[in-house]
């Protein structure tokens, strides 16, 4: 049966776990278990169905029930994120996802807590003591139903007119276990699929789609419903044939508390980000400047 996930570690758990071409560690950060999954082939790619490269997964306490020693959490955070990003150079982060539907919209909360730096230069920025900011664009660009303009499109255009050097995408995902919504945290540097973790799969963001590094950042904040019954009730007690395909295909579960869970996990990914960027400056110093 098919068992929909973004996670590259729920792939590997569903295949058993043992693949020619996946290398893995595991370390433990305060109070998150890191887990490095590096897929190096194409058969491993093709077992996995997830694209060759770097999948950091980081697994902590839910965010709906603990919202304690934050600041370890984001620096645990930015030191997986930092090796991944070019040392130098504009970077552009996206956050993906319609404002209007709560579970979706992690990327653009998360883009809110980014700090655009892009702007501040020259005497202004030497006065207060901004000056050793790193150049950084900051864009929510909504979504298809909302533009009418493919993400991957604008993004295109917006690489090459910003010239930036990677690029950041912070997107809801989908997760096949319960277990791991509102507390895992998926960071790659395959790219990203705007829309597939619920099946509405658009132009890829990758570096052979952009030409530039892209570094996808991600929550799963859903689970589907055939993959919801599956994990709950176990593959052998349900039929496939069983199940209505109105379940199989339209069905989507979040969290009851889904507001507070992206809204936590959003300030999380957002200073993640900001303190592997800005690396220059302190965690505080960063606080102080996200409104």
């Amino acid at each position: 049966m098919n068992y929909r996930t973004d996670l590259a570690l729920e792939a590997h758990e569903i295949s058993g776990g043992d693949i020619s071409g996946v290398k893995m560690d595991s370390v433990s950060k305060g109070f998150m278990k890191i887990s490095r999954l590096q897929i190096q082939s194409d058969n491993a790619s093709k077992k996995l169905g997830k694209p060759k490269g770097r999948y950091i997964t980081a697994e902590g306490l839910p965010l709906t029930d603990n919202f304690r020693d934050v600041k370890e959490q984001i620096e645990a955070l930015s030191e997986e994120i930092k090796p991944l990003i070019p040392k130098e150079g504009t970077i552009l982060v996206i956050g993906i996802g319609n404002t209007e539907i709560t579970p979706d919209s992690l990327g653009p909360k998360s883009a809110d807590s980014v700090i655009a730096t892009r702007h501040i230069r020259g005497e202004i920025a030497r006065s207060a003591g901004l000056d050793k900011l790193r150049p950084v664009a900051v864009l929510s660009p909504g979504v298809l139903g909302q533009t009418g303009i493919e993400v991957g499109e604008l993004i295109s255009s917006l690489t090459q007119s910003v010239k930036t050097t990677a690029v950041i995408a912070v997107d809801a995902l989908a997760s096949r276990s319960l277990s791991h919504l509102g507390r895992t945290i998926q960071i790659s540097d395959s790219g990203i699929s705007p829309g597939s973790g619920i099946g509405n799969n658009r132009l890829s963001l990758t570096k052979s789609t952009l030409g530039i590094p892209v570094i996808g950042i991600g929550m799963p904040t859903v689970v589907d419903g055939m993959t919801l019954a599956l994990d709950l009730l176990g593959e052998e007690s349900i039929p496939e044939d069983m199940l209505p395909k109105k379940y199989k295909e339209n069905l989507i579960v979040t969290p009851r508390e889904i507001d507070l869970l992206t809204m936590r996990a959003s300030k999380l990914i957002g200073m993640a980000i900001n303190c592997a960027l800005q690396d220059n400056y302190s965690f505080e110093e960063l606080a102080s400047l996200v409104s």
